[in-house]
């Protein structure tokens, strides 16, 4: 019983003292998807959709919940969004070349269509996509991906 309780104590110090440690925020000060949303002419109801479930983990600017202010859940927030942002960042997308944004697409629609996108740990607390929304962004995501390759072909 002493062991357990010393434990604990020890447990409780750590999460206190872990709470004045935070990962620096995913906040930028210019435009996060501008030349994203008009080179790939997302319409409103489609750039809905991305600022509702998808801007948060995958461009330069995430609004976060309040439990991201508490430690460890702050870290495993900000590896998600790392992670997100390593794979497909919109507020990148000027610096990419046609074959990029092409694959990027690519990828893109694949994992909207198998239901890896949004992740389960995203959509416990946010939503999943609806079927109505999993469909409009599928179409418009094939539609921009086909435009680059018809771009990519006419060089």
């Amino acid at each position: 019983m002493k062991v357990i309780k010393k434990v604990l104590i020890v447990l409780l110090i750590v999460l206190v003292i872990i709470q004045f440690f935070r990962p620096e925020k995913n906040i930028a000060d210019q435009p996060i998807a501008a030349f994203f949303e008009s080179e790939t002419q997302a319409s409103a109801e489609i750039v809905t959709i991305l600022e509702s479930k998808c801007y948060d983990c995958h461009s330069n600017n995430t609004k976060y919940p309040w439990y991201a202010e508490v430690a460890p859940i702050s870290y495993w927030i900000d590896g998600h969004i790392e992670e997100g942002k390593e794979h497909f960042n919109v507020s990148d997308w000027a610096s990419f070349d046609i074959e990029k944004k092409e694959h990027k697409m690519e990828e893109f629609v694949e994992e909207v269509e198998e239901g890896k996108m949004p992740e389960d740990s995203y959509t416990w607390i946010h939503g999943n996509l609806s079927d109505g929304e999993k469909e409009k962004i599928i179409e418009w995501g094939k539609k921009v991906r086909l435009s680059y390759k018809r771009e990519m072909e006419g060089k």
